[in-house]
């Protein structure tokens, strides 16, 4: 998903049709029934804006996924994924989970389980930056329609994942395998870099993508992904060409 914006003259540019196609080139070299679909919702998001979520330090861009439930061409089953996602494993499992009466699914926040829940004895704060959606039952629902009704009239700290977990009332809980927020494991599936906090030798928040290199290898000591970051050095040139 993307679209074409403008938020007090910033003017944030589309995923390019042709950067589209040439990833999808790449991605058919790897397995010829991979395929990419570029789908433009500018319409539609500037049709029912976030007025209130506009400007706030996250991109428009996290809140594209909560018109999901207006695009025909999306299935009725969507693993979203971050952009600050690495796949270390198959995740056939997770795609075919049951959901039976279950909007949405995903792993619970590292820091957030522990400052935001509604009910003081269970942790329910889901980490949205890997997140099962069962398009079906949230279409019949409108899950998406009152959580877009929530980011247009109310500012929220983390839009897109506030509105998510304040609203989905049918959700679950997935092992943490599935969105491994701090610390890896033999099983795990998704890495997730989000920001940290480093108590030693000084408090200091880290906050670091896995496109950063030089911090990957220098803040994270992380060299485990060299392979994959040597294969982007030579293609992040090549697409921006594109672009």
């Amino acid at each position: 998903l993307t679209a074409k914006l403008n938020v007090n003259g910033h003017a944030y540019q589309p995923f390019s049709a042709v950067t589209a196609e040439r990833m999808a080139d790449l991605m058919r070299q790897e397995n010829p029934q991979h395929r990419l679909t570029r789908i433009d919702i500018t319409d539609l998001f500037m049709a029912n804006p976030p007025q209130a979520n506009m400007t706030t330090m996250f991109t428009p861009y996290c809140m594209l996924r909560l018109y999901a439930d207006l695009i025909p061409e999306l299935p009725d089953r969507v693993l979203y994924l971050d952009t600050d996602i690495v796949c270390r494993r198959s995740f056939s499992n997770l795609y075919q989970e049951p959901m039976k009466d279950v909007d949405i699914a995903g792993v619970l926040d590292h820091y957030g389980k522990w400052w935001f829940h509604h009910k003081l004895t269970w942790f329910d704060y889901i980490n949205s930056g890997v997140l099962l959606m069962n398009l079906a039952s949230i279409r019949q629902d409108g899950l998406l329609v009152r959580c877009r009704r929530l980011i247009r009239h109310r500012w929220l700290f983390m839009p897109d994942q506030s509105a998510l977990n304040i609203i989905a009332k049918s959700k679950q809980i997935l092992p943490r395998k599935y969105n491994e927020q701090h610390k890896v494991e033999t099983d795990t599936v998704f890495q997730h870099f989000t920001t940290s906090f480093r108590f030693w030798p000084r408090f200091r928040i880290v906050t670091v993508k896995p496109w950063q290199i030089s911090a990957v290898h220098q803040q994270l000591g992380l060299h485990e992904y060299d392979d994959l970051l040597n294969d982007y050095r030579q293609l992040a040139p090549k697409l921006k060409e594109v672009s």
